[in-house]
């Protein structure tokens, strides 16, 4: 088994920071709302539950993105161990305009479902789908899924007999 990475993804750091500062800002804002002015109870802890969240999201977001998405021949992985997808396993990828997709990324269906995962930012796994990119560069996203495309052609092609 050859396991030389073929393609890398992997976000930039001035998309780092502008994802996790946009979040981050956004929590800290609506922190600051629900401080500085206290509206009903109610309001308040849904106030507080939202900051909260979107602070806990950036922190989520800023320890993902410090990770990279390696292509090799025979799976799509992550540099924090995780393996995405087996190659065998990938019934189709998707990267059209109407797809439901991270931003500047792709749409993977496997034929087996696998365990849910999440990496803010980076790509998301639940049941047979997986969502590659966020943060990531769109060419370094479009690069991947072509290639990985091509391989699941060539696959499939093999696998009817014909070359």
């Amino acid at each position: 088994m050859n396991d030389d990475i073929i393609v890398t993804i992997s976000a930039s750091e001035g998309r780092r920071y502008m994802g996790v500062g946009m979040l981050g800002s956004v929590g800290a804002l609506v922190l600051y709302v629900a401080l500085s002015t206290p509206p009903s109870v109610g309001w308040l802890a849904f106030l507080l539950a939202v900051g909260v969240s979107t602070i806990w999201l950036a922190t989520r977001m800023w320890q993902a993105t410090q990770y990279t998405i390696e292509l090799t021949e025979t799976e799509l992985r992550c540099t924090d161990g995780n393996v995405i997808a087996r190659i065998d396993d990938i019934e189709n990828i998707d990267s059209g305009f109407f797809a439901f997709k991270p931003s500047n990324g792709f749409l993977i269906k496997t034929k087996t479902p696998a365990s849910r995962i999440w990496r803010p930012g980076l790509y998301w796994r639940m049941g047979r789908r997986i969502g590659v990119g966020g943060v990531t560069p769109g060419s370094q996203s479009k690069a991947a899924s072509e290639i990985l495309a091509t391989m699941v052609a060539r696959r499939n092609q093999a696998g009817d007999g014909r070359l």
